[in-house]
């Protein structure tokens, strides 16, 4: 059961009241950073949330991590680590192997075909070391942007924006782009914001999408970010009804942050 506080009454009514779309460039930079700012509030420590040590292995759990869950990664992911242990083992692995120690991610026989392919090119073109630049990344078996960015972000400190499905309907929804191609909503988030705030910013983006602003039925009465939404009323704009779509580790401070706490 989830409860909230009658000083809080008065914000919940005027979280009712939809955002506008931000109408000029002014507007969407303002928008985007206040955003910034709220989704810091929510989630201070945004990590990601595959489990790594090495470029390389966070190179193939991300490609593992496509059309599956980070948790799901997670489970296979220390097995895998464990039998490869640079680019030569994976290119040389045993497909059926390797498919068998997979295959819970789904699709395990085209992740094991990009797996193998990308031991054997970073063998090939960068002496088995996953290299640190974007046109470089995208070069290699299973790679696009998306994958590139958190590369970059995460095992090299390089600012990148990471436009997965949360990303890029959080987006939408907050009036910051109306782009449906990921490489165009990466190029117009990136000029709403300092290169500094791009990991961060698509880290916590996407642990809001995971966690309240759900695909199907975002979690809008329960959502910090609600006075800035034009889309807030896609879900129960009802507090109670809202808080039982918060998920996740964080719910009690997610809660919190909107006056309300778990009983």
């Amino acid at each position: 059961m989830v409860k909230g506080t009658a000083a809080d009454a008065a914000g919940t009514a005027k979280r009712r009241a939809r955002a506008s779309v931000p109408a000029t460039p002014l507007a969407r930079t303002r928008r985007a950073r206040k955003l910034s700012g709220e989704l810091a509030r929510e989630f201070p420590e945004a990590p990601c949330e595959l489990d790594f040590r090495t470029p390389l292995q966070l190179a193939v759990a991300t490609v593992l991590s496509a059309q599956t869950t980070d948790v799901r990664v997670n489970l296979v992911t220390p097995a895998l680590f464990a039998r490869y242990s640079d680019a030569a083992a994976y290119a040389a692995a045993d497909r059926a192997e390797l498919e068998e120690l997979i295959r819970s991610t789904g699709f395990y026989r085209n992740k094991a075909t990009s797996v193998i392919n990308l031991g054997a090119a970073l063998l090939e073109r960068f002496d088995g070391e996953v290299p640190g630049t974007l046109p470089e990344l995208v070069t290699l078996p299973g790679f696009g942007r998306k994958t590139a960015n958190v590369i970059l972000g995460h095992a090299f400190g390089k600012p990148g924006v990471t436009v997965d499905t949360h990303v890029g309907r959080l987006a939408r929804r907050w009036g910051l782009t109306t782009a449906e191609d990921p490489v165009k909503v990466e190029a117009e988030i990136g000029a709403l914001l300092p290169a500094a705030d791009w990991t961060p910013f698509s880290n916590r983006a996407i642990y809001h999408g995971r966690r309240v602003c759900h695909a199907k039925k975002p979690a809008c009465g329960a959502c910090l970010l609600a006075p800035l939404c034009p889309s807030f009323g896609t879900g129960p704009t009802d507090p109670q009804l809202a808080s039982e779509l918060v998920t996740g580790a964080e719910r009690g401070h997610l809660l919190q942050l909107v006056g309300m706490q778990d009983a």
